[in-house]
């Protein structure tokens, strides 16, 4: 039965020493140095495009693809390495893996995990309980400890109460200036009805809401416009009408006269012609 990534293994197929052990199969290595990827179901290798994200490969560039090669997840007879995984432990002890216990080097740096760790209150003092270590330089031993993060003090506090304070100044200070403005809009708005009285010359009541006055005024103004300009159009056609129908009488009467002229003409013609016929006869 062949084996892959993540499958289950017993300690005894790799050897005795591992005897009773359980093994999870984490990766491995070839002969040639290429690494096994986990998804890639053949025990030989294969040219892949990577791009960011990806297993065995880290982009050098934003937004870089490569094609590489890696070697499948299945075991075989070429793998030079295969790493393994503490499922369960056996008799024997793996020296340097399970013969020792090695602690954590640095401990938690957040006041609300040194707290949770010491199982503290709020009102205990935490930096006390900071783990830190010691460290020998030019033959003095210093003890260092890691800055607590998160840490409520009486400065934290300090400024988050001036910051708060400077907000409210600020607010303070706006409705104090837009109050101020208001205040002198108020004036100038008074200052142009009392002139507007003066030039007139007559007393006039002084409404709370100007701006409403001021629009009813340029209502009646453009209603009154409005009315001027209809009666100038209306006096404007009549006009035009007059002048036409006038026209129109000036020429049937030049033609009437034209017709009378040639009339005449035509007489006078007619009583030259009677006259020379009748001369002629009495000769």
């Amino acid at each position: 039965m062949e084996r892959r990534i993540g499958n289950v293994v017993p300690g005894d197929s790799i050897g005795e020493e591992f005897s009773g052990y359980i093994f999870r199969i984490t990766g491995g290595n070839d002969k040639q140095g290429f690494p096994m990827m986990q998804g890639v179901l053949t025990n030989h290798r294969v040219r892949l495009l990577f791009k960011k994200g990806m297993k065995c490969y880290r982009p050098r560039k934003k937004g870089e693809k490569k094609r590489k090669s890696v070697r499948g997840c299945i075991v075989g007879q070429d793998l030079s390495a295969l790493n393994l995984a503490l499922v369960k432990k056996g008799a024997n002890e793996i020296e340097g893996l399970t013969d020792k216990a090695v602690g954590k080097k640095l401990g938690p740096k957040r006041a609300s995990k040194i707290r949770k760790l010491f199982n503290l209150d709020k009102t205990d003092d935490v930096r006390k309980y900071v783990i830190g270590r010691a460290i020998n330089k030019n033959g003095k031993t210093r003890f260092i400890k890691p800055k607590i993060q998160r840490l409520v003090t009486e400065k934290r506090l300090l400024r988050k109460r001036s910051l708060i304070a400077a907000k409210e100044k600020r607010i303070a200070e706006k409705k104090q200036a837009m109050r101020e403005y208001k205040q002198l809009l108020r004036k100038y708005k008074s200052e142009l009805v009392t002139k507007k009285d003066n030039d007139t010359g007559k007393k006039l009541k002084v409404k709370k809401n100007i701006s409403k006055d001021a629009k009813k005024n340029d209502k009646a103004k453009s209603g009154k416009d409005d009315k001027s300009k209809t009666k100038k159009n209306v006096d404007k056609k009549s006009e035009n009408s007059k002048k036409v129908a006038n026209k129109k009488v000036n020429e049937k009467q030049s033609k009437v006269d034209s017709k009378n002229v040639k009339v005449d003409k035509k007489a006078a013609a007619k009583t030259t012609n009677d006259q020379n016929k009748s001369g002629k006869k009495k000769k």
